[in-house]
């Protein structure tokens, strides 16, 4: 009996490692056809729709006087 559970557990060993390697090997070719590195359609640099004019911004800086020279 325990020749044959040595077996079976050899065995289990064998397929687990084969469906290791080829789970492996589909997400190897999944990083080689998506590069990362490339911005994906719809994301990127979004442009703004609404600029403001500068005049229409606050600032925080004091006013300057105008009688300085």
């Amino acid at each position: 009996m325990t020749l044959i559970a040595v077996a079976v557990l050899l065995v289990v060993i064998a397929v687990g490692i084969a469906l290791i390697h080829r789970l492996n090997a589909q997400h190897n070719e999944r990083i080689a056809d998506f590069h990362y590195s490339d911005a994906l359609p719809g994301i990127g640099r979004r442009h703004r729709r609404h600029h403001r004019p500068a005049a229409d911004r606050t600032t925080d800086t004091p006013p300057q006087d105008s009688d300085r020279g």
